[in-house]
């Protein structure tokens, strides 16, 4: 028997597995024949250049278009069909890009609205929760301003309580849209920190992202897409040093 190609995940049965993902807005197909994969404990860099189809695959996953194929599971459960409520109480996660956190609620509010249980691993431990005080730690921008509307926060301000609601859920695996676009480089820092220590905590994390930089402090693999389509999988180390893929596919 061949060894497997050293770009191919192997090990346990993955979190998330999507095989053949195919989408549409409308009369226009966007994803064709989508393959990924993301183990317990990893961060997947989805990468792309703008309109390559990376925040449509994230859509596509959580149940959130009109028309999907392919199949899809999760935590070895099959969720090609499911709506996003169902996805969200079987623990995905999801930050949006365009954050859509209720202006009118306090960061307090905010964080209640996403409280799920607590939850555990198939073979019984316990998996990673958060409470208000433990996301304050990651996050202490939002520990000083508890009270204060979400309409009044900054926009990078906006992004930490986006995925600290999200966190709330208790979730085994986040699927995380462009953390880096629009917000600046101090939040950027902090975003990038903040995704390697959830990785610690045991969360899996798949990263729709264009900022090579961003995706090179945090990933351990990457999926390149291209109209809609995976042109290139690997390590981040093998994207990093690889020119070719990266004028092919995501330079600007």
């Amino acid at each position: 028997m061949s060894a497997p190609h050293p770009y191919v995940h192997v090990g346990p049965e993955p979190l998330l597995k999507a095989q053949g993902l195919q989408a549409w807005y409308g009369a226009a197909q966007i994803l064709y024949d989508v393959d990924l994969q993301v183990g317990r404990g990893e961060v997947v860099a989805l990468m792309g250049r703008n309109g390559a189809g990376k925040s449509t695959t994230l859509k596509a996953i959580m149940g959130m278009l009109d028309k999907r194929r392919g199949a899809l599971t999760f935590m070895g459960q099959d969720i090609s069909k499911a709506p996003p409520y169902e996805v969200s109480r079987m623990g995905l996660g999801f930050v949006p890009e365009d954050r859509r956190i209720f202006t009118d609620l306090s960061v307090m509010e905010n964080l209640a609205v996403g409280r799920q249980p607590e939850r555990q691993w198939p073979e019984g431990q316990a998996a990673p929760s958060w409470t208000p005080e433990r996301l304050f730690k990651l996050f202490p921008n939002l520990g000083e301003m508890r009270e204060r509307a979400g309409g009044r926060m900054s926009g990078g301000e906006q992004q930490m309580l986006t995925v600290a609601r999200t966190l709330m859920g208790n979730p085994y695996l986040v699927l995380l849209d462009e953390p880096s676009e629009g917000v600046a480089p101090l939040i950027v820092e902090q975003m990038a920190q903040m995704i390697l220590e959830l990785k610690a905590q045991g969360v899996s994390i798949l990263l729709s992202e264009q900022n090579m930089h961003f995706a090179e402090l945090v990933s351990d693999r990457a999926y390149v897409l291209e109209k809609g389509q995976i042109r290139y999988q690997a390590s981040m180390a093998e994207l990093a040093v690889n020119e070719e893929v990266r004028r092919n596919y995501l330079s600007v």
